[in-house]
């Protein structure tokens, strides 16, 4: 199997992870683009023995790190990393990183330390840090568009336990922009297909003509909406999911304004 072979199955939830450190699919798919081409220059320097994903994810890191060199200025910054580096360095420290990794991508303590150049001891310690950053955040209200009433019941008790109010749940597309329009809802939890063979996305985008509020998607099969080729979600979580990777797709879609969104 070719090095590339190897990549292609691995991509799409690296871009998961791109967009939802920057706040945006543009901004994170220039990310992995970039990435690509460091790859494509000097595949000799890519494979540590570590595993093709570990691997990816850890050359991920390198280019992000070094978007960030004096303030991003570094020679070779494409314009997009230069206008976002003061503000994305800011949101997304290293310790929110290692949150989304862990809590997002599913990977062990040992395996973000192996990624991010540090050690598991630093790893829990920022890890840590950033759970407790998460208590102190400001709090929403939450509309939840899903027709699973177990898996809506479940987003409800996952919401509240973190402190948002629900807004309310609806199950149609059309159900979903009336609840928006008599609600004060600050985020939006979106299933991708709806009871009535309607479309959350669209749903989505209807509210978001209303009022530009953060949205998180979730699906089955996000390797389907995280292909690069077209406008996708920023925010996108796995069925089925835990706990912690709705808080983390919940704490890190609110850092950033509707405005900083492709």
């Amino acid at each position: 199997m070719s090095l590339g072979e190897e990549i292609r199955g691995h991509l799409p939830f690296l871009r998961r992870y791109a967009r939802a450190l920057t706040g945006s699919q543009q901004h994170g798919d220039n990310f992995v683009h970039t990435m690509l081409e460091a790859i494509v220059a000097a595949p000799g320097e890519f494979r540590t023995g570590d595993g093709i994903r570990i691997d990816l994810y850890r050359t991920f890191h390198r280019i992000w790190e070094s978007a960030f060199i004096e303030d991003g200025e570094a020679d070779g910054d494409t314009a997009f990393v230069r206008a976002a580096t003061r503000r994305l360095s800011r949101l997304t420290p290293l310790g929110r990183q290692i949150l989304l990794l862990t809590a997002l991508e599913g990977f062990s303590n040992e395996e973000a330390a192996l990624i991010t150049g540090t050690d598991g001891a630093t790893v829990a310690v920022l890890l840590g840090e950033a759970i407790e950053d998460l208590d102190r955040e400001s709090r929403t209200s939450v509309l939840i568009i899903e027709d699973e009433p177990l898996i809506a019941m479940e987003l409800e008790e996952i919401v509240r336990a973190l402190g948002h109010e629900v807004a309310g749940v609806a199950t149609t597309h059309e159900d979903a922009v009336a609840a928006f329009e008599d609600s004060d809802a600050g985020l939006v939890l979106a299933d991708i297909q709806l009871a009535d063979g309607s479309s959350g996305i669209d749903a989505v985008q209807d509210i978001l003509a209303i009022a530009p509020v953060p949205a998180i998607f979730i699906t089955a099969f996000p390797e389907r909406l995280l292909t690069g080729n077209r406008v996708e979600p920023t925010f996108l979580i796995s069925k089925p999911f835990r706990e912690n990777t709705v808080r983390a797709a919940i704490s890190q879609s609110l850092l950033f304004t509707p405005q900083l969104a492709a």
